[in-house]
């Protein structure tokens, strides 16, 4: 049995800060007071307790008191992508067999041809209030949020997480990176990925602040880390890219009380972790899906340099192993297993059982070095067979992007009809550079089969909604060069 968030913390430390937007800020006292109105104002809109609502915003202020008024009022809760299609996200609105649709105003053309019930921020705010018995002691397989797949293949899942799943991770977290009472976590991540998300959970379990932004601002995030008005931020490595970009413009270092940016989303180019150590900005890579509740394994400050690219141990309560490997060094899928995974699925993939033999199969290539430190290094779906050798496009992309001029990289597979499939890399560049000058540049550092036959200039790379790379996309462009 876990205490609910929001009235525990708010109880144990009513004063401190709990979160800032826009020059805004919020008590834990406040942050409930506000949110409480709000779960009253969704009982007098028909929202009963253990129903399952999906939830439509933009990452600020209103947001996050919305999420905590649905938790309040014991609604499970599907965290709607504001970026996806108005026909994905009727799909998945017409999966998950929510009774309403939480949105705000601003995106109700997203859902307008829906059949699901829909409640806007305003009408909401304009509702009276109905008054209702709190649940101040939440069991811990409850199902508190569910968050679809990217659906990079095939149908996306709604991944069910419960509050057992989250206090678990943050507790593994914590045991990770300590905690001090000026700790303060930059939010740029979206509210509805599991990496915007678990800052939340983070923030009320922990007791420390939540500085939000709507939306990433790399100059913002330079000009926070230099200050030091934060000490910790989530990334991937687009997002840390940009930031390293700023801070080199002027020269300037991370200030001493910054601690790190926990970097996630796939490998973390070496030469993006170099940039960083050269401007004292600790980067831990970490190892984390929908699936698991943010973090399974996480690189400790002290081992950042001497295990670099690696994404660490397993935090504390979780286990990892490499399937049908018998030695260190040895590339598999990634299995895991821990507190922090799903109980499984809803909708489509409801009777789908997540687990192998009690191990959950990632979908990821990786490997556990002698100290069993895990590497990964791609995703198992985009593995590029060429000629019989296996291509990891993450390897590729890692030389790439240590090259000066080049600002991001993608790297896909792409048919041929010597070689069944060769590589081919998609650059945004930020000097002149020609594709053979990068050519040269890798040959020099990779095999001649694993050098892309094919380098494309594009303007930007297709992202998703938390700045993943979408490989499927490059995939659709490759065949669209033939």
């Amino acid at each position: 049995m876990i205490p609910n968030w929001l009235i525990q913390r708010a109880h144990l430390t009513p004063d401190k800060k709990a979160l800032s937007f826009n020059g805004e800020t919020w008590t834990f006292e406040q942050l409930k007071d506000q949110a409480m109105t709000l779960a009253r104002k969704l009982k007098a809109n028909e929202l009963n307790e253990g129903e399952r609502v999906a939830l439509l915003g933009f990452s600020n202020a209103e947001m996050v008191l919305i999420i905590h008024a649905c938790m309040l009022a014991g609604l499970e809760i599907v965290m709607l992508n504001s970026r996806l299609t108005p026909k994905e996200l009727d799909w998945q609105l017409d999966d998950s067999d929510a009774v309403a649709v939480i949105v705000a105003d601003e995106l109700q053309h997203l859902i307008s041809n829906s059949s699901t019930r829909q409640l806007p921020f305003s009408t909401i705010r304009q509702s009276d209030e109905q008054s209702f018995q709190i649940q101040e002691i939440w069991d811990s397989n409850r199902t508190i949020t569910i968050m679809y797949t990217s659906g990079t293949t095939g149908f996306p899942k709604g991944v069910r997480q419960t509050v057992g799943n989250h206090v678990s991770s943050a507790l593994a977290s914590v045991l990770n990176l300590g905690l001090s009472d000026d700790d303060v976590w930059l939010c740029f991540m979206p509210l509805f990925h599991i990496s915007g998300y678990s800052i939340l959970a983070r923030s009320v379990l922990y007791g420390v602040e939540v500085k939000l932004y709507d939306k990433f601002d790399a100059v913002a995030a330079a000009e926070e880390i230099r200050t030091g008005s934060v000490t910790y931020m989530s990334a991937v490595s687009l997002m840390l890219e940009k930031t390293l970009h700023e801070l080199e413009k002027d020269a300037a270092v991370a200030h001493p009380s910054f601690k790190a940016i926990l970097a996630g989303g796939g490998p973390v180019p070496v030469g993006y972790l170099e940039r960083a150590n050269e401007r004292k900005m600790p980067v831990l890579q970490t190892y984390g899906m929908t699936e698991t509740s943010s973090q399974t394994a996480t690189l400790s400050a002290e081992d950042a340099i001497r295990k670099m690219g690696s994404a660490g141990k397993p935090l504390f309560f979780n286990q990892i192993k490499i399937k049908n490997s018998q030695k260190s060094g040895e590339i598999g899928e990634v299995l895991l297993r821990g507190p922090h995974i799903t109980p499984g699925y809803i909708g489509r993939f409801q009777k789908t059982n997540p687990f192998e033999e009690g191990w959950f199969p990632t979908g990821d290539l990786g490997y556990l070095d002698a100290e069993g430190y895990l590497f990964i290094v791609d995703r198992r779906s985009d593995l590029i067979i060429s000629g019989g050798e296996n291509i990891y496009p993450a390897e590729i992309e890692n030389v790439l992007a240590g090259h000066p001029s080049v600002r991001e990289v993608g790297v896909c597979g792409k048919e041929d009809a010597k070689w069944g499939t060769v590589p081919v890399a998609f650059v945004v560049i930020s000097d002149d550079v020609t594709a053979a000058q990068l050519t040269d540049y890798c040959a020099e550092r990779l095999a001649r089969y694993k050098v892309p036959k094919k380098i494309y200039f594009v303007e930007s790379l297709p992202r998703n909604g938390a700045n993943k790379l979408v490989r499927r996309q490059l995939r659709e462009w490759t065949e669209a060069q033939q």
